[in-house]
């Protein structure tokens, strides 16, 4: 049986961890990249990823161009949080008859936010006869997948809340940065004005998502506003030191509310020296569900994992939009990835 030809479609941060444990399965093989970098563009993929080996493919900057030239099965994305960004990109994968695992955000439940943009690749997804999928660790398991999972030992749901903690000190120095740790809490506001720090992306999805799958038709989703987490001592990763008084990351809230109760709340906070990191879902019903992860998944290992994971089920999946509610119950393909999967 021939092996599963994927195309990457970013190789930044997380493109690239995605790339590198792809390299590691069996029954796939990588037969193209995309990327818009200067500084990749052009350049052998072993050399882009820091391995020490070349792997013969060049990262191309014309995704048209190359999805003509390569016959691929699936289409690993991964360049923005925003879909309003990224569907002219998973448009042109799609039209090359390509399926797609993107990890945008605002993918993973696009239809409360962007309901005209998630109808029209769900109409070209058909046309073309493909399946398109967005997902990751958070949104897309750990407040969604996970909650709907649980949920399904109850009899009755009252309320459910969903509580991400997560120690910033043990993760990239661009998340650091892109949650504010280090700055005054002066600084951390006006970035938030200028939108150069954006918060949490997903958490309307992820509240959506877990309304759909219960059948319950919310008044409305509230996103609060992004708020500092204020060092009340000084903390320190390896690159970044904050000050006490200064931002030492954010935390961010989310409610689901239906006739005027609040019956879904997720609550994100990610900050350096957070003294217990874990992952816990509470779901108040009978019987009621206390669900504590500790310490929290790992958010880039997690995400590559539910990428990868996900292609056989993707590629077992009718052709469409679909969000994880959608899918069979996660699991992890641990073998040759051909076993898992139906090859033409």
């Amino acid at each position: 049986m021939r092996k599963l030809r994927i195309v990457l479609y970013g190789v930044g941060a997380v493109g690239s961890l995605i790339a590198k444990f792809l390299l590691e399965k069996e029954g796939v093989e990588i037969i193209g990249a995309v990327d818009i970098a200067k500084d990749k563009v052009g350049k052998d993929l072993g050399e882009v990823l820091g391995i020490e080996r070349k792997l013969g493919i060049k990262v191309s900057a014309d995704a048209d161009a190359l999805f003509s030239k390569v016959k691929a099965d699936i289409a690993i994305h991964a360049t923005s949080s925003f879909l309003k960004d990224t569907f002219p990109q998973i448009a042109s994968i799609i039209k090359h008859g390509i399926k797609v695992i993107s990890t945008c955000e605002e993918l993973t439940y696009p239809y409360y936010t962007e309901s005209e943009i998630a109808k029209k690749l769900d109409t070209l997804a058909k046309k073309h006869n493909v399946t398109v999928l967005g997902t990751g660790i958070n949104p897309g398991f750990l407040m969604d997948t996970f909650v709907i999972t649980l949920t399904a030992v109850c009899q009755k749901i009252e309320k459910i809340k969903a509580i991400r903690v997560m120690n910033a000190a043990t993760r990239r120095l661009p998340f650091q940065k892109k949650i504010g740790a280090g700055l005054t809490v002066e600084e951390f506001r006006r970035k938030i004005e200028n939108k150069q720090i954006t918060g949490h992306v997903g958490l309307e999805q992820s509240i959506a998502m877990i309304a759909d799958a219960l059948a319950w038709k919310l008044d409305k989703i509230s996103v609060e506003p992004v708020e500092p987490v204020i060092a009340k001592k000084p903390v320190e990763s390896r690159d970044i030191k904050v000050r006490a008084g200064d931002a030492s990351g954010l935390r961010q809230k989310a409610r689901g509310v239906m006739k005027n109760r609040e019956i879904i709340v997720l609550d994100f906070q990610a900050y350096i020296g957070a003294e217990e990191e874990y992952d816990a879902v509470t779901i108040y019903g009978v019987p009621s569900i206390r669900q504590k992860i500790q310490p929290c998944v790992h958010g880039d290992i997690g995400t590559v994992a539910m990428v990868v994971n996900s292609i056989p089920k993707v590629i077992n999946a009718p052709s469409g939009l679909l969000t994880m509610k959608d899918l069979p119950v996660p699991s992890p393909a641990l073998e040759d990835i051909r076993k898992y999967i139906k090859l033409a």
